[in-house]
């Protein structure tokens, strides 16, 4: 976080010069008052300019950013962390080698580091974002390879009527199944039991 102290004659001015080195909107700073001004005698003798420190804010990017950087650090996991955020989301990616070692099996370590990212950012509670961590590509890769699973069995069912039960899913798998099949003249989709072996089941209509 980058932090400057600065000085005025009054906070006013303290506050304009910390807004000129740091080059950012005055909304976008975090001020703390060091001194308040002093009026000197007749306002000359033994006066004393006003001091504060000024901070730029953090988006709850940059705290998703620091969060992960860290963890990786501790995971000695040698990866670069991409932000982009919106009003609504913050997609993250992960660049290095070895990003398996970040996916896990079936993206579970990934959906683990979402997790923990989304509780990490949000914790204040004044507004909520989505979070969303990938890297080389494995969420829209492990959609599609979802999405032709669910016509397969889809079909399998509409062909031998019996009911065919998923392995358990995380809810962003889930709903990929369900979407899949939602449109579907011939089966529908339900999920049943209790997180994290909750599944989806395909059943004729």
């Amino acid at each position: 976080m980058k932090t400057v102290e600065s000085s005025g004659k009054t906070i006013d001015e303290a506050i304009l010069m910390a807004v000129a080195q740091l080059g950012v909107q005055r909304d976008n700073l975090d001020i703390e008052i060091l001194e308040e001004p002093v009026r000197g005698l007749f306002g000359i003798i033994g006066g004393k300019d006003a001091r504060i420190r000024a901070s730029i804010k953090q988006t709850m990017g940059d705290k998703a950013k620091e969060f992960l950087t860290e963890l990786l650090t501790h995971m000695e996991v040698e990866a670069i962390v991409e932000v982009s955020e919106s009003n609504e989301v913050i997609n993250i990616e992960f660049k290095g080698r070895n990003m398996g070692l970040l996916i896990g099996h079936r993206g579970e370590t990934l959906d683990a580091l979402q997790y923990l990212t989304s509780l990490v950012v949000n914790k204040e509670g004044q507004e909520y974002k989505r979070v969303v961590l990938d890297t080389e590509n494995y969420r829209k890769k492990r959609e599609e390879t979802l999405r032709r699973l669910a016509k397969r069995l889809g079909y399998k069912v509409s062909k031998t009527r019996r009911k065919v039960t998923l392995e358990p899913m995380n809810p962003f798998e889930r709903r990929i199944i369900h979407s899949a099949l939602q449109n579907d003249n011939y089966v529908r989709t339900y999920s049943e039991g209790d997180e994290p072996y909750r599944r989806v089941v395909i059943t004729c209509k």
